[in-house]
């Protein structure tokens, strides 16, 4: 591996073969696991062909990778993987209707630069956000308006290609001329196997080379896996984006129903068929109502008009004679095809058992859809599976998770059973193993059961024409690997987190960490946008972790601790990520194990065990010690930009030591509302006792353990918060609810008390309780309001109550999405200054700059007050001071 990361260096290349960059890059969103050895980065075309120089050099093989979305098993290897994502992603020129762009350009980026020209690209497979247009090339990806766009190859118009031997052919060139004659010599058999309908995704599409189809090279490049060449260049066909559109959404009985309908609705002018299933919809909190149904078809159409396409939808409704609903507004609609969208993470967990990937891209002629799916069905049940079947069902496309056993020797068994029973019905239906996703790993061993013993050895004959060394993504479509080989849930669990094993593997790899998800009020993964590095989003973090709890990498290494390094534990993925991956959970049982007897850093000591110092050192003294600056800050392990939060002289404990003896509500003060920020509380009891209540403020030595938990102290966490448990629970057992004002502190004691200990705590956030009591806010009409939800805030209790308490006041409200960038400790502590800012750049402080001095800044969380004073200079409010102050006489 040196010897190869030195050749590479030595052709100009970037390059990583630690033992970081190689978990990282072992995976892709498939079930396997192939360990590379380097990893390196071009910059440009001239650093492409020296990897390929390379290669061919030592022997060693390459794949070159997108975004690693791949859910076949293509953009994994043995050899070197080729990353084109981070560096060769320019978006060239925009020209008219065309777009010539490198293969690592996002999907997402491409058609933010076609938007000015009122142009975009057609095919948008649902990981639009961070899929690359290589990588679409690769598989000839589609996406849910193919009916509408075509496939990737219908959009591409030449493509530059290096080939193997270095050659590279230009737009436009034409096929080279050992390949054209292995084509001429078998146009019977290409034109009875090969491109029988418009979702044979499986082998390589030799069709493309007749004559009837203008013998078009750049289209066999489209679809074949990065296994005959690698695309420099790619020139794509633009379409004009429709001015309305419309979303009929049909109810059925079940998906066959579902499917049997939809022979009958192409009839109609769609742009897309989608068919979703109950048990995905289910998993969504707040999602748009859906008509009576088990399984729903999305029917979009589009108009020059919003009655127009109002108009064609309800056309299509009468058609379907099913319970329907016609949706016009684009906020409902994005809302729709968001569950659309995550349909592969969300279908991962719908089922009793993890469901995975391995058989979810069949496609079938759609006239044999319904038929196709009851046979499916009916052998899922024979082999004691189940599955949630959703997808392209206007183009007979079925993408599937199925609850495979993948970690002992019968249940791999009987998952290659069922691989195999699976593409012997395929073919009896005359469909294909793969519709979009490609063959890889997954199905490529398959293609026997679909093609003729003829069509597969011209298939080879191609492939050793353009690569006889088999350099090019060996193992995939020629010569395959055996489809149960190299499976990532086979290695048994081991080592000192060997419990965490299905939790990290909850992260299928669908990568939407890897896209920004903030314009939707997301959060997930405020490290990776400040960085762009795999290492620090969430699937890479999984990635590595899965190594750790299959013995592959010991806790301690230290390509664990770069991996979670970044992570802030904002708890952003645990709702962003559609797969429910709780990356800050994680990490505290990681850092509780990765230090288990040993020495900690600083800031583990003095950030940590803040709860317990606030409580010992009177307020004087503590603000004393924090005046000497410089010297503080390095104790605690504080970067040296950074200010300390002073304690307030007067802390919450010693503003409420009486209380009413029957109050109607207890505020719960946790440490930072207690001794740091006691006037929230005061504000608190301010707007509760002006609704008429009776309220009793809590102070003691009990504390939540959240700064434990996030450095991973997790023995002494438990203590604390059991304590405390027991302290609310001697509340809550007196029919008084308990509300708390720190969004991270109330948390825990929802959330992390779970896995922590086994119970949670019956606690409300202060715009639940008064939703509650049936509260009506002040009128804030005029008021510009900028609200940077805490992230647990957003992604554990959810914030709908407080928006709606908002929206009720009458003042304008700007919801932001990301992390502020303090993350509780992560901000303060050294190292991670740099990316803390990048953080808060992302969107809070273009947000607040954008905003003006006149408008009133809101962020329930401590962390992001403190991350605003610091870098805007702003003092934000929490939203009892906001309606404290809205409240009071003017």
């Amino acid at each position: 591996m040196t010897d190869l990361a030195a050749a590479l260096r030595s052709a100009g290349l970037e390059t990583d073969a630690s033992a970081l960059a190689r978990s990282l890059y072992a995976s892709d969103a498939s079930l396997y696991r192939i360990e590379p050895q380097v990893v390196a980065f071009p910059r440009t075309e001239e650093e492409v062909l020296a990897a390929l120089a390379v290669a061919r050099e030592t022997g060693i093989p390459l794949t070159a990778r997108g975004s690693g979305t791949s859910i076949a098993g293509n953009a994994i290897g043995p050899g070197i993987v080729l990353d084109l994502r981070r560096y060769f992603n320019d978006l060239i020129s925009v020209e008219g209707r065309s777009a010539r762009v490198r293969p690592g350009i996002v999907h997402a980026a491409l058609q933010r630069g076609a938007a000015p020209h009122g142009v975009r690209f057609g095919p948008d497979p649902s990981t639009h956000t961070r899929c690359t247009i290589g990588g679409m090339i690769g598989n000839n990806a589609c996406g849910s308006r193919a009916l509408a766009y075509g496939r990737t190859s219908d959009n591409v118009e030449s493509l530059r290609i290096a080939l193997a031997d270095g050659t590279v052919l230009d737009h436009g060139a034409a096929t080279p001329a050992a390949v054209q004659a292995l084509v001429d010599a078998e146009l019977a058999l290409i034109r009875t196997e090969f491109g029988t309908f418009s979702r044979q995704g499986s082998g390589y599409g030799l069709e493309a080379l007749l004559a009837e189809n203008g013998r078009r090279f750049d289209r066999l490049l489209v679809g074949a896996e990065g296994t005959l060449g690698i695309v420099l260049e790619a020139q794509v066909r633009l379409v004009e984006d429709a001015p309305y559109r419309a979303l009929a959404l049909l109810g059925y009985g079940s998906m066959a129903d579902a499917a049997d309908a939809v022979p009958g609705l192409l009839a109609h002018p769609l742009t897309a068929c989608e068919g979703l299933d109950r048990r995905i919809t289910s998993l969504v909190v707040g999602a748009p109502e859906l008509p009576a149904g088990d399984g729903w078809l999305f029917c979009e159409v589009t108009g020059a008009s919003a009655e127009e396409a109002r108009a064609a939808a309800e056309a299509v409704v009468a058609t379907a004679g099913v319970p329907s609903r016609v949706v016009t507004d684009p906020a409902e609609q994005a809302a729709l095809w968001r569950i659309r969208e995550d349909g592969a993470g969300l279908a991962a967990r719908s089922l009793s058992r993890p469901a995975h990937s391995g058989w979810e891209d069949a496609a079938v002629p759609p006239d044999k859809l319904g038929a196709y799916l009851r046979d499916f069905d009916a052998l899922l049940t024979d082999s004691g599976l189940d599955g949630v079947p959703y997808g392209h069902f206007g183009d007979g496309c079925v993408h599937v998770r199925i609850d495979f056993e993948l970690d002992d020797a019968p249940g791999r068994a009987r998952f290659r059973g069922f691989l195999e029973a699976g593409a012997d019905l395929v073919a009896t239906y005359g469909g294909s193993m793969s519709g979009e996703h490609g063959d890889g790993r997954a199905r490529s061993e398959l293609l026997s059961r679909m093609y003729s013993p003829e069509a597969l050895a011209l298939m080879g004959r191609v492939k050793h024409a353009l690569d006889p060394g088999n350099l090019m993504n060996p193992g995939v479509l020629v010569d395959p690997d055996p489809a149960d080989a190299a499976i990532r849930l086979a290695a048994p669990a081991a080592g000192p987190l060997a419990a965490l094993r299905a939790d990290v593997h909850r992260c299928t790899g669908v990568g939407k960490c890897t896209a920004d998800n903030t314009a939707s009020g997301g959060v997930m993964c405020p490290s990776y946008l400040a960085t762009g590095e795999e290492k620090d989003s969430t699937r890479g973090r999984a990635r590595v972790l899965q190594d750790v709890t299959a013995g592959l990498l010991p806790v301690t290494d230290p390509a664990v601790g770069d991996a979670l390094d970044l992570c802030l534990s904002c708890k952003g993925c645990a709702r962003d990520c559609p797969t429910g991956v709780d990356m800050a959970a994680y990490k505290a049982q990681v850092l509780d194990a990765r230090y288990a007897g040993k020495r900690r850093p600083a800031s583990h000591y003095a950030l940590g065990r803040l709860p317990e110092l606030v409580r010992k050192v009177p307020a004087r003294l503590a603000n004393a010690g924090l005046a000497l600056g410089p010297l503080a800050k390095a104790a605690a392990g504080v970067d040296k930009r950074r200010s300390l939060p002073r304690l307030d002289r007067v802390p919450a404990r010693k503003r409420y030591r009486t209380a009413p003896e029957t109050p109607d509500v207890v505020i719960w003060a946790d440490t930072f509302s207690d001794f740091f920020s006691p006037d929230v509380v005061d504000a608190a009891v301010a707007v509760l006792e002006s609704a008429g209540q009776r309220v009793a403020v809590r102070t003691g030595s009990e504390c939540c353990g959240l700064t434990s938990v996030s450095t991973g102290q997790l023995d002494h966490a438990r203590k604390m918060l059991t304590a405390a448990l027991a302290d609310i629970d001697g509340i809550t057992g007196r029919d008084v609810p308990v509300v708390l004002l720190e969004p991270s502190c109330l948390a825990v004691l929802r959330d992390d008390a779970h896995w922590l200990v086994d119970r949670t705590a019956q606690v409300r956030t202060f715009a639940e309780h008064l939703d509650a009591i049936g509260y009506t806010p002040p009128d804030l009409s005029g008021t510009e309001v900028v609200v940077q939800p805490h992230c647990h805030h957003n992604a554990v209790l959810g914030w709908g109550p407080d928006e709606r308490l908002l929206r009720a006041t009458g003042a304008t409200v700007t919801r932001l999405g990301g992390c502020c960038g303090m993350a509780g400790n992560f901000g303060m502590e050294k190292g991670h200054y740099e990316v803390s800012v990048a953080v808060a750049e992302n969107a809070l402080l273009p947000a607040i700059r954008a905003a003006g001095p006149d408008a009133t800044v809101l962020a329930d969380g401590f962390s992001c007050r403190t991350q605003l004073a610091d870098l805007a200079d702003v003092r934000a409010l929490h939203l009892a001071e906001l309606l404290a102050r809205g409240a009071a006489p003017r």
